[in-house]
């Protein structure tokens, strides 16, 4: 192994890094050469990746998919105290070449039962959408969509049956565990 890729590796404790994020070339990404706006992006999301990796938050996760930065995957676990504790969801997040201007687009992989996503995963998370600001990262979305299970906007709901089940903890269990599929 390079000897950059070795420090990459060390620094990040011995977690295997996809070859676009230890090298400054990205050949295998179709953000190689193609001037400085996507070179910005791949930078940026470097910087992300390093940031979410070092910053120890509990129950969030996020990398890129083998060699293509703007793929990722990520895992949120349900919070302490919430009908999600002890849960694992997976989530993918599809950067485009707008981002940080533009949020990333954002689903939930895993089925879950909740006010504000969708059958198909989507999330309805203003973050997400008209709220979205450039000083946000990868971990604030994580964070946010983590806090949002706990805390659903039940004024804005993508699944209105869960929505109109919220207020009754002990039904809205029983659902969140009927549609959990733990990978």
């Amino acid at each position: 192994m390079p000897r950059e890729n070795q420090d990459l590796q060390d620094f990040q404790g011995n977690v295997p890094v996809p070859a676009t994020m230890a090298t400054p070339s990205a050949k295998h990404t179709n953000l190689s050469s193609k001037g400085p706006d996507r070179q910005s992006v791949l930078k940026r999301l470097q910087t992300e990746l390093m940031a979410l990796m070092m910053s120890g938050d509990p129950g969030i996760s996020a990398f890129p998919e083998g060699d293509d930065i703007l793929q990722w995957r990520g895992t949120i676990n349900g919070s302490t105290g919430t009908v999600y504790e002890g849960m694992v969801y997976k989530l993918s997040l599809a950067f485009n070449t707008d981002y940080p201007f533009k949020p990333p687009k954002v689903k939930f992989e895993s089925p879950c039962f909740h006010p504000n996503v969708d059958l198909h995963g989507n999330i309805c998370l203003d973050i997400l959408q008209d709220k979205w600001s450039s000083a946000y990262d990868v971990r604030t979305i994580l964070l946010s969509i983590q806090s949002l299970l706990g805390e659903p906007n039940n004024d804005s709901p993508l699944n209105t049956q869960a929505a109109a089940l919220w207020s009754n903890q002990e039904e809205f269990r029983k659902m969140v565990e009927k549609h959990y599929r733990p990978t």
